[in-house]
């Protein structure tokens, strides 16, 4: 019953809170302050389309894809002559490693021009060759996650990722071989998928233990409600209702051996996450499509690709929505993204907000409390087990608010 309340709660509230508004966005601001923020780049190019995705993302094409790299280039310098610092910068897509030699070229311009200290790209399997690894090692990357979902033949003939990535023993075999390139290599991993038993997803994780991978991000399927129209002709229906018990088969297949990096993500060491939303408290959004929270507004760029290289081309940035976060939102937004990593710095949050977080977000704080989702060791607020599951509830439906807000974008720019 909670969960059922928790989900149509957060349901309303992100419909609510990430309604754009389009056409009045002025002009990003000028920056003076030493603030270290991450740089978000989105690669949309992918040499097929799964069925089960929502991002971003179109068919490659070479031409475009060059053109798209050199436009991103101009992006990032605009930025820098805006005065934007950047510590980290992650990398998604898409492919981003679709066309190698533009990414390094970009993520070198980038490295020039910023203090970065952190590196992180996401990949297929396909993509774990000798020359990747060597340029990407060069180009600075740290982390390299590459997106797995499951070892399971039949899943992966499934959701059409057998043909190009190969059998669930040939991955298992190419993580295997890029093992000890980077500080940390993550395997992205999917559960609840229409069709998939707990016995599947205890073979996954069978091979995720016995590979010993650094981290291992496990999330919920979470798609737009077109790509639910989309995937239900062919995949099958989400069931929602198996989702608590294969996350707890998670968490107790791997708690003995990795930390909660988040309610989702399990580590061996602190590094880099894929939720950097969780490690930066602002990110700019670059590439089209991309999203950025930048001093409490969240804004979008133009999906359409076409308009996005053009616009840089004239030298502006691509700017499509926006929505002003006002200070309650602010706060909403800190207390969901926080305890994600499973704690929340209370002293923190209440100096940032001039000791009006309690008082604003008491209700909330006293509601899961109820429910025994925290346990408070001060300065921290913790999340038990069941507060870990709430939360993966909360960010499944953030990030398929956000995925509904792709696909309306995605239709105005005729790109669907």
């Amino acid at each position: 019953m909670i969960n059922q309340i928790v989900t149509k709660i957060t349901k309303r509230e992100f419909a609510r809170s990430l309604k754009f508004e389009e056409g009045l966005l002025p002009e990003m601001p000028s920056c003076s302050d030493e603030k270290q923020r991450l740089l978000y780049m989105h690669i949309p190019f992918c040499e097929e389309l799964c069925p089960y995705c929502s991002f971003h993302r179109i068919t490659f094409e070479e031409p475009l894809t060059r053109k798209y790299f050199k436009a991103l280039r101009r992006e990032i310098k605009i930025y820098q002559e805006k005065g934007y610092k950047f510590k980290g910068i992650y990398v998604g897509g898409g492919t981003p490693t679709v066309l190698i030699d533009e990414l390094a070229q970009t993520l070198n311009l980038a490295r020039e021009i910023f203090s970065l200290t952190d590196i992180s790209v996401e990949t297929n399997p396909n993509h774990l060759n000798h020359k990747n690894i060597e340029i990407l090692q060069q180009s600075g990357v740290k982390r390299l996650s590459v997106g797995v979902q499951t070892f399971d033949d039949n899943l992966l003939k499934k959701i059409g990722r057998y043909d190009k990535y190969g059998s669930g023993e040939i991955i298992v075999e190419r993580l295997k071989n890029t093992q000890g390139c980077f500080d940390t290599l993550n395997a992205d991993m999917i559960f609840n998928f229409p069709g998939q038993t707990a016995e599947m997803l205890d073979a996954d994780l069978a091979a995720l233990l016995n590979l010993n991978m650094d981290q291992v991000t496990f999330y919920p399927l979470m798609i737009s409600a077109l790509t639910q129209e989309i995937m239900g002709k062919t995949v099958g229906v989400v069931d929602f209702r198996r989702e608590q018990k294969l996350y707890e088969l998670i968490v107790r297949r791997l708690e003995k051996n990795y930390d909660f990096s988040s309610a989702w993500c399990f580590s061996r060491k602190k590094t880099l996450i894929d939720e950097y939303v969780v490690d930066y408290d602002e990110y700019a959004g670059l590439g089209s499509g991309a999203i950025g929270y930048l001093r409490g507004t969240c804004y979008s760029n133009t999906f359409d690709i076409a308009k996005y290289i053009d616009t840089l081309e004239q030298g502006k940035l691509p700017l499509q929505a926006s929505r002003k976060f006002d200070l309650r939102d602010q706060m909403s937004y800190d207390f969901m993204m926080k305890l994600f990593s499973t704690k929340l710095d209370i002293e923190a949050l209440q100096k940032k907000y001039d000791g009006q977080f309690l008082k604003t977000m008491w209700k909330e704080i006293a509601a899961f409390e109820i429910v025994r989702a925290f346990r408070y060791f001060p300065p921290y607020l913790h999340l038990t087990p069941y507060g870990r599951y709430l939360w993966v509830i909360m960010m499944r439906e953030f990030f398929i608010a956000v995925n509904n807000f792709r696909d309306y974008c995605r239709k105005q720019a005729k790109i669907i």
